[in-house]
């Protein structure tokens, strides 16, 4: 059988064998962003994958369209062969999840329509009745609320712990998490993680977390929110995390034009998500992938960029009178913090917490004084943003619970984009002066 003949068992062409290696030499992220995961020759030798605006697929025969429906359905194992309907799947969107698999080493990868419906699908497909979730501190508003609000609707509870957490600490919290199932006649269901926390920039010990749940015992995968530093700066699944999450709106998107989501591990872990996905839908539409795709091409270029930048602004905030400190990933103050930096992340990213001396009147009138940077929510684009999480992304959050968090009202934050460096400084420079 030649490279581009059917195969029985699927009613996709057989793609030429992928190229990862080169003389034993594993060839990097960036070069496979170019060509991963599509063959010209199955799409009229089109350099770039075509957008396929299709709702469905044809058979190439009866037979195979029954071998589809048993492995859909679960009459036959292995699951389903090829594509069928564009809500289960669809050539752009593979691609796209074939080259996020790339950038963390995963063995495969989910896209959706945005961040917060890869998390929502995520913990719908594996938190049942009753059962228990255990996440870090902070978390992005709409993720802790779907936790604390919607979830709670259906009997699932939830035990936190803050994001600077010892492995004592979060040893305790399983074990409260374990009694507390037990309690209530369901089960640890996942343990959910954001590092770095949004907006505080805290970070999460994950070799801590994946030695105390396997310690625990406890057989739920271990999710974390990378969308801060990923994929570049930070491979969670390498510290033992069991799937990653991110907004793809943010640096892999990049361009602040496109809202979409994905999450990435072990195949199977994706599987029961997968399965909830083809039933609810929310799956990234193919104009989107399609503009993921070329965005993957430049992301590392426009990270890097955005992570110089950030280092030179906020050495330059920094020494700033009006400024009260920096949660930035590049100047940890505290010992726990920088050891989990050095043992978990490559860089320190573009987003920062700035706080001013003051409160709300002042950061209202640095953000208002802004020239360059956008006051806008969101992050991760080439153009810088800035806003003011407490009375923005997080003012559903309880005050004590921001209190608690470390989201105050004298707390900016930032997202550093691809501009020159010298005149965001000057933009900075003459907004504190308003302050």
């Amino acid at each position: 059988m030649s490279d581009h003949d059917i195969d029985p068992t699927s009613p996709r062409m057989a793609p030429k064998p992928e190229v990862t290696k080169i003389a034993g030499r594993e060839l990097k992220p960036s070069t496979l962003m170019m060509g991963h995961g599509f063959d010209p020759v199955l799409s009229e030798g089109s350099l770039k994958p075509p957008i396929f605006l299709t709702s469905t697929f044809a058979f190439p025969s009866a037979a195979d369209g029954k071998r589809h429906f048993e492995g859909i359905t679960g009459k036959r194992p292995g699951g389903a062969d090829g594509l069928v309907y564009s809500r289960f799947n669809a050539p752009n969107q593979e691609i796209l999840e074939d080259r996020l698999s790339v950038w963390d080493g995963a063995e495969d990868a989910l896209s959706f329509s945005s961040g917060m419906t890869a998390i929502c699908v995520l913990m719908l497909a594996y938190a049942n009745q009753n059962d228990v979730i255990v996440h870090s501190g902070p978390l992005y508003a709409a993720s802790e609320g779907f936790v604390a609000k919607v979830l709670a609707r259906f009997g699932v509870t939830y035990v936190d712990f803050p994001a600077g957490a010892t492995r004592e600490q979060i040893d305790a919290v399983l074990e409260k998490a374990k009694a507390k199932a037990a309690e209530q006649g369901g089960k640890v269901c996942m343990v959910y993680l954001e590092s770095p926390g949004n907006p505080t920039n805290a970070l999460v010990d994950v070799e801590a977390v994946r030695a105390a749940v396997d310690d625990a015992q406890l057989d739920c995968p271990i999710a974390i929110d990378n969308t801060f530093l990923g994929p570049l700066w930070q491979r969670p699944l390498d510290q033992g995390a069991d799937i990653v999450v991110y907004s793809l709106t943010k640096y892999v998107g990049g361009h602040s034009d496109l809202v979409a989501g994905s999450i990435a591990g072990a195949k199977k872990w994706m599987d029961p998500v997968r399965m909830l996905r083809n039933t609810m839908g929310g799956i990234c539409d193919p104009n989107t992938a399609w503009m993921l795709l070329r965005s993957l091409e430049t992301v590392e270029l426009r990270m890097q960029r955005a992570g110089d930048n950030a280092a030179k602004v906020c050495e330059f905030l920094a020494g700033h009178s009006k400024v009260e400190g920096l949660g930035y990933l590049g100047m940890i103050k505290d010992a726990r913090q920088q050891d989990i930096y050095d043992r978990h992340c490559r860089g320190a990213g573009s987003t920062f917490s700035l706080l001013l001396k003051g409160g709300e009147a002042e950061c209202f009138r640095f953000l208002d004084s802004l020239k360059i940077a956008k006051l806008a929510v969101s992050l991760g684009g080439t153009e810088t943003l800035a806003s003011h999480p407490a009375s923005m992304t997080h003012l559903s959050v309880p005050e004590g619970r921001r209190a608690e968090l470390g989201i105050s009202d004298n707390l900016v934050r930032i997202s550093i984009g691809i501009e020159d460096p010298d005149d965001l400084i000057a933009d900075f420079e003459q907004a504190l002066e308003a302050v």
